[in-house]
């Protein structure tokens, strides 16, 4: 279903594979600029995560277990695997070909989640357009929506409205519209308010992303139905986005005010059946495996070391969420009449 999309963070490697543990010893965040560094958890059997995957620390460089995520993707009925991309900091690049070859086997599409790397700029994010569309646009799998690439941006915020509108907007001075950089540009509604800066920028719809329900405006599933009507009105496209829960606590272990309990799964259920609800026939999903934030639907086992014992889904089979998000593509699809 070329509808759904599903956050995939491929920053992950392990010491087998890569020679060093990344990601998986992910240091705790520091609360403000002014803290100290904190120490690196190290990884391993003891990961920075509060649940431990049923795969273990594995490396997103193995195109063993890209295969078996692109299949676990496509057998949960999502349709675009949406890549955390950020620029040429990003650990994950040398894995970027590999995601793109085994998701192309299992029949799904691969797009881009433009991250807020330093010194993010209209311009630059051209020059990413540009050098994505040059490096990948010819891949089968690169994703289209209506013939045009598709690229997410997350914290769009962090670059004022009229400059987005110098890129996105058809009489912009540096503007992609009618050219061959032209994309559907999708940004990240946060607050209470963001019409205006929707309105003026030029994007071409927003999306939520954040996976705890009431931790923004735009997380907050009451507040979905006006979002996609405002999108309806003004021809843009909405992309709520569901997840299972929430819990950050090995990263940010002040934040537990941000928590959501799965609630063996109901959490899960009510964030979808909103989704469906609202009307929008797009969905993300947060996400496939951003463990750091406890956000997974993908499998995850039972499992302690000697610091840490990790959560597991309880009396859930280790692929239930997997299982359930194919049941909610499903109805998502009978509602839209394409079942």
């Amino acid at each position: 279903n070329d509808r759904t999309f599903c956050f995939y963070y491929n920053w992950y490697g392990n010491t087998a594979f890569d020679g060093k543990e990344i990601h998986w010893a992910h240091g705790v965040i520091k609360q403000s600029p002014s803290d100290p560094d904190l120490p690196a958890i190290p990884g391993g059997d003891n990961i920075s995560s509060n649940f431990y995957p049923e795969l273990g620390n594995y490396s997103s460089n193995d195109p063993e277990i890209v295969a078996k995520h692109m299949k676990m993707m496509a057998d949960a009925r999502t349709g675009v695997v949406v890549l955390t991309w950020w620029r040429t900091s990003d650990s994950g690049l040398k894995a970027i070909p590999i995601i793109l070859d085994e998701a192309q086997k299992a029949g799904l599409k691969v797009c881009f989640h433009l991250e807020p790397y330093g010194g993010r700029t209209a311009q630059s994010v051209r020059d990413d357009i540009a050098s994505l569309l040059d490096t990948y646009g010819s891949h089968p799998a690169f994703y289209r929506m209506n013939n045009k690439p598709c690229f997410f941006i997350y914290d769009s915020y962090l670059t004022k409205a009229d400059e987005w509108a110098t890129l996105l907007k058809p009489d912009g001075a540096i503007t992609i519209r009618n050219t061959p950089l032209d994309a559907v540009m999708i940004g990240l509604w946060v607050k209470e308010g963001e019409e205006d800066f929707f309105r003026e920028s030029g994007f071409d719809g927003y999306y939520t992303y954040f996976g705890a329900t009431d931790f923004t405006y735009g997380s907050s599933p009451k507040n979905w139905k006006h979002m996609q009507q405002w999108a309806a009105e003004h021809g843009k496209i909405f992309i709520p986005c569901v997840g299972p829960g929430y819990i950050d606590t090995r990263v940010r272990p002040w934040n537990g005010a941000t928590v959501r309990d799965r609630e063996n799964g109901k959490y899960y259920d009510r964030m979808f059946q909103a989704a469906i609800d609202c009307g929008t026939p797009y969905v993300g999903i947060t996400s496939f495996n951003e463990w750091h934030e406890g956000t997974q639907i993908e499998p995850a086992k039972p499992f302690k070391c000697k610091e840490f014992k990790y959560m597991d889904y309880g009396a859930l089979e280790p692929d239930y969420y997997l299982k359930r998000t194919a049941h909610w593509v499903s109805e998502m699809e009978k509602k839209n009449g394409n079942p």
